[in-house]
C-alpha cells in the first residue's frame, strides 16, 4: 500500500526532485504540497512548487502557500546557493498547476481529516508551518504517522559551524516538533552529504529523455556550480528526496535511535540539532537519525520516478 504524505517545502532545486520522486514513485501516494519560506521568499517558493508540477505534468495535488516567515525570528534565505528566485539556472514556465485558496495549515488539517489512515509529514524546509499547526490544531495530531524532516545535522552546518540551514532558519518550530510526541525523524548534513549529484548522477537523469529530466537537468548542474563556489564541491548533495526515499524503500538508509535536543539560545549555536548518539545524557529516544545511505538505490529510485512523469 502506498504511503500516503504531505510535502511541505521551499523549492528550492532538491524540494523540486523531492516533489518529483514523491510524484513518480508508486509505493508514495502524495496528498497536498505545502510551501513556506525559506530557500527563498514564500512568494517564490509556492511559484516553484507549481513550476516543478506544471513540467512534470503532476495534478491533482492541490499546493498550498504557508508561512512567510519563522516564528519569531527574520527571514534568512539562501541566494548563495538557489538563486535570487530559490530555483536559478533554468528558465521558469509560466505554471498552469493552480494556487489553492486555503492557507497551507487549512489544506493540511483538511487533508488529515479527509484521510481515513495516518499521513506523514514530509517538511524539506524550516518547521515553521509544522510548528504552526501542532500549537493551533492539536485535534488533528493523531492522524499524523509521523514527521520525516530534511534539517539538522549530526556533526557539521552549512550557515554556522554547528547550525544546518533549515534549523538554523527556525529553531523555535523544531523544538515545539520534537517536544510535540510526534515520531519524528531527521534526515541530516550527516547522510545527505553521501548523496552527490556526480556527472554519472546527470547523464543517468539526461538519458531519461523527456521533459522533466531535461529541466532537472538544469537544475541540478546550477545546484552544483553554486557548491562548488560556496563550498568548494564540484559534486552538490542531493539532500532533500531522501525524506521521500526512505519512505518508499526503507531499504535506503540505515538509522539509529537517540536523542535531540535543539539549541534555539546559543550565540554560536542557534538552531545546532544536538544528536545524544553515544548516550550521554540517558534521556529517552526522541528521534530516528539515518545515518548511511545506499546510495546507489537512492538514484535508481529517482531516475526511475522522473522516467515516469513527462
Amino acid at each position: 500500500m502506498a504511503v500516503p504524505i504531505i510535502i511541505d517545502c521551499d523549492p528550492g532545486h532538491d524540494d523540486v526532485l523531492a516533489i518529483w520522486l514523491a510524484a513518480g514513485n508508486p509505493d508514495i501516494d502524495l496528498r497536498a504540497i505545502t510551501t513556506v519560506a525559506g530557500n527563498g521568499s514564500l512568494e517564490h517558493t509556492t511559484l516553484n512548487a507549481r513550476v516543478a508540477t506544471t513540467v512534470a505534468a503532476i495534478a491533482g495535488v492541490p499546493i498550498a502557500a504557508g508561512a512567510a516567515g519563522p516564528l519569531t525570528r527574520k527571514l534568512r534565505t539562501a541566494p548563495h546557493i538557489h538563486g535570487d528566485n530559490a530555483l536559478g539556472g533554468v528558465e521558469l514556465p509560466e505554471p498552469t498547476t493552480p494556487l489553492d485558496p486555503r492557507t497551507a495549515i487549512e489544506l493540511i488539517v483538511d487533508t488529515l481529516n479527509s484521510s481515513t489512515e495516518t499521513v506523514t509529514l514530509v517538511p524539506t524546509g524550516p518547521l515553521t508551518n509544522i510548528g504552526q499547526l501542532i500549537q493551533e490544531h492539536p485535534e488533528v495530531l493523531p492522524k499524523v504517522e509521523r514527521i520525516v524532516w530534511m534539517g539538522g545535522s549530526t556533526t557539521r552546518g552549512n550557515m554556522t559551524a554547528y547550525a544546518e540551514f533549515n534549523a538554523w532558519v527556525d529553531p523555535e518550530a523544531i523544538d515545539i516538533v520534537v517536544k510535540s510526541g510526534i515520531p519524528f525523524t531527521m534526515v541530516g548534513l550527516n547522510i545527505t552529504h553521501q548523496a552527490l549529484i556526480t556527472q554519472d548522477v546527470i547523464e543517468r537523469i539526461a538519458a531519461i529523455g523527456n521533459q522533466t529530466s531535461a529541466f532537472g537537468v538544469q537544475l541540478l548542474r546550477f545546484f552544483n556550480s553554486t557548491y562548488e563556489a560556496a563550498e568548494g564541491m564540484s559534486d552538490g548533495p542531493l539532500h532533500d528526496p531522501i525524506t521521500v526515499a526512505l519512505l518508499a524503500d526503507p531499504n535506503v538508509v540505515e538509522s539509529i535511535e537517540s536523542h535531540i535536543d535543539v539549541e534555539v539560545n546559543g550565540t554560536y549555536t542557534a538552531g545546532a540539532t544536538c544528536i545524544d548518539i553515544h548516550d550521554m545524557l540517558g534521556q529517552p529516544n526522541n528521534v530516528t537519525v539515518p545515518i548511511r545511505l545506499n546510495v546507489d538505490r537512492y538514484w535508481d529510485l529517482i531516475v526511475d520516478a522522473i522516467a515516469h512523469l513527462r
